[in-house]
């Protein structure tokens, strides 16, 4: 059972927007860190559970004030941050390289509360998103990188504008069993 169970931590570095004509097309930075499982099924293939922690930040345009007409004009900053849990297949073609593709969700922990006057909640609770990666195995070590997609709508104001995370993540970690 040890050759085929493995756990760790890792942290990185998130490159996340929303899409919705409501923020600024543009990615910024945020950071991830967490623990990971790897459960070998196979010589091959093995699934990845993992809890992180991820920070993503973005902006709002001018445009917000016209969809959304509460009288917020000027650009504001966001910070969201979640408890995700991606659910990974691993198929590792060779020790040193393994892709990577699954679901994940996304828990919001806390967010930008004054985005919307009133104290209104701007984004939903959770988040469910695909991802897809590849990642390096340095004997101990792990480098690897992501794409995700979010699969839901985050916007909890109305539906006048969907809004819908997508990103990179850069990540380097250790085992430690």
């Amino acid at each position: 059972f040890a050759q085929n169970f493995h756990a760790g931590l890792k942290g990185g570095v998130n490159i996340f927007k929303i899409d919705g004509q409501s923020f600024k097309d543009e990615f910024d930075y945020g950071y991830n860190l967490g623990a990971f499982a790897e459960i070998k099924l196979s010589k091959a293939i093995g699934i990845q559970p993992e809890v992180l922690w991820n920070q993503q930040q973005t902006r709002t345009t001018t445009a917000f004030k016209d969809i959304y007409d509460d009288g917020i004009g000027e650009l504001k900053d966001v910070k969201l941050n979640y408890l995700t849990i991606p659910l990974l297949l691993n198929l590792s073609p060779s020790k040193a390289l393994t892709f990577q593709v699954g679901p994940q969700f996304g828990i919001l922990i806390n967010k930008d509360e004054s985005l919307l006057r009133n104290g209104k909640d701007a984004f939903k609770k959770g988040d469910l998103s695909m991802l897809g990666g590849v990642q390096l195995n340095l004997s101990g070590i792990k480098v690897g990188g992501r794409y995700v997609v979010g699969l839901s709508n985050i916007n909890d104001i109305e539906n006048r504008d969907e809004w819908r995370n997508q990103g990179f993540q850069l990540y380097a970690g250790f085992r430690l069993l």
